[in-house]
C-alpha cells in the first residue's frame, strides 16, 4: 500500500500559478504511476495529469494542456503539478492518486484503474 499527502493549494488569482506537491510514503513509490484528478462543487472528479512509473511519459487532460506540468522525483517519494494561467473554473479540490501498474511507461486517464488516493487539496482561483 501507500499512503498520499497532497499540499501546495490555496487562493490565486486568475492567471496565476501554484504547485502542487503528492508526497507518498509506504511501499516503492516507484512502483506506481501517478495521476492528479479535480473535484469542483457538484461536479464529478475528473482527470487532469498522469506521468508513468519511469517520468518519462506524462498524459494531460485538453483543458489544461500547456499550462499544466506533472513531474515526479523518485527519490523523494513526490509527484507534483505545476498549474499555470489559472482560470476561476478550476476552482476544485485536487487530488493525487496512485495506479500500481506493472508497466513502467504505462499511464491512464482512467479513475477506477488507480488504486490509492490522497485526501485532496483545495485550490481557489478568484477572477
Amino acid at each position: 500500500q501507500v499512503q498520499l499527502v497532497e499540499s501546495g493549494g490555496g487562493l490565486v488569482q486568475a492567471g496565476g500559478s501554484l504547485r502542487l506537491s503528492c508526497a507518498a510514503s509506504g511501499r516503492t513509490f516507484s512502483s506506481y504511476a501517478m495521476g492528479w484528478f479535480r473535484q469542483a462543487p457538484g461536479k464529478e472528479r475528473e482527470f487532469v495529469a498522469a506521468i508513468s512509473r519511469t517520468g518519462l511519459n506524462t498524459y494531460y487532460a485538453d483543458s489544461v494542456k500547456g499550462r499544466f506540468t506533472i513531474s515526479r522525483d523518485n527519490a523523494k517519494n513526490t509527484v507534483y503539478l505545476q498549474m499555470n494561467s489559472l482560470k476561476p473554473e478550476e476552482t476544485a479540490v485536487y487530488y493525487c492518486a496512485a495506479d500500481p501498474i506493472n508497466n513502467w511507461y504505462g499511464i491512464t486517464r482512467v479513475r477506477e484503474e488507480y488504486d490509492y488516493w490522497g485526501q485532496g487539496t483545495q485550490v481557489t482561483v478568484s477572477s
